[in-house]
């Protein structure tokens, strides 16, 4: 997704975390990510380590400081549960991995083209 992104025809900043508790540690700006920016747009996996992405999205949008980044899931699971508490989380978006790696691609560049052009996201 990062080497998408890079490719992509807007220039902006790409972080990516492993896991849950550093993704949180990412937005609060703590321990290694205490120059961390804070980010216009979240891509997040349900399927995290550590700290599943269902509570991360809780968290984010629980906070006040956070619940405005736009945040779009992207995973695996096709659960009518996830999809559910996703939005009802206040999720911006839900979608689910592609298999097939062009299709990938363009979803990826999708997102990117939309969320960047199209879109005008909150000032931070």
């Amino acid at each position: 997704m990062i080497e998408v992104f890079k490719e992509g025809e807007i220039k902006n900043n790409k972080h990516m975390v492993t896991n849950g508790v550093e993704a949180m540690e990412f937005l609060h700006r703590k321990n290694k990510h205490s120059d961390a920016v804070r980010p216009d747009l979240i891509l997040l996996d349900l399927n995290l380590p550590k700290e599943d992405g269902r509570q991360v999205l809780q968290e984010i949008k629980e906070d006040p400081q956070l619940k405005q980044i736009s945040l779009i899931v992207l995973t695996t699971s096709q659960s009518e549960w996830d999809i559910n508490h996703t939005y009802k989380n206040y999720a911006n978006a839900y979608l689910t991995k592609l298999i097939d790696l062009n299709k990938f691609i363009k979803v990826i560049k999708s997102i990117e083209h939309y969320w960047f052009n199209t879109v005008t996201l909150p000032p931070k």
